[in-house]
């Protein structure tokens, strides 16, 4: 079963369970996808570009949180995170520290990667590698820490 047949399924569920939060927050989802599939023209999107407009969505709901939170908005701040742990919940489990350090550091070998004019070159290689397992900006900062260190 696809990434977005799950998450169909789910909002049927959720509409059916009268779960308004989930279905709202999974019919947004939906609409996300369905303009991705528009502006790719493809009838059906891949599970990497999924996760990608998931990770947009949790991006969005973890910046509307610290707004709402520097506000004094804590109704809005607990309703995002809500959301937010719904959308998290179709992200694939996150890659453990040691092994995107791993990841990092055979990149870097293996591109012979020697200082930080390299970054560009071992983002595009790790971000290949795990593939939605880790956050770029993780990524980022190890990749730095390692090419400062050369």
């Amino acid at each position: 079963m696809s990434l977005e047949d799950k998450i169909s399924q789910d909002y049927v569920q959720a509409m059916k369970g009268r779960d308004t939060l989930r279905s709202s927050t999974l019919n947004f989802l939906r609409a996300e996808i369905k303009n991705v599939g528009i502006d790719k023209r493809v009838e059906k999107i891949t599970d990497e570009d999924m996760i990608m407009v998931i990770k947009k969505q949790v991006k969005q709901r973890q910046d509307s949180i610290t707004q709402f939170r520097a506000g004094n908005r804590e109704d809005l701040a607990v309703k995002e995170e809500q959301e937010l742990r719904i959308l998290q919940s179709y992200l694939p489990a996150a890659m453990p520290l040691e092994a995107l350090k791993a990841v990092v550091d055979e990149v870097i070998k293996s591109t012979g990667a020697a200082s930080m004019k390299d970054m560009g070159k071992v983002m595009k290689e790790v971000l290949a590698k795990v593939a939605g397992q880790a956050d770029s900006q993780a990524v980022s900062v190890l990749a730095k820490e390692r090419l400062s260190k050369l």
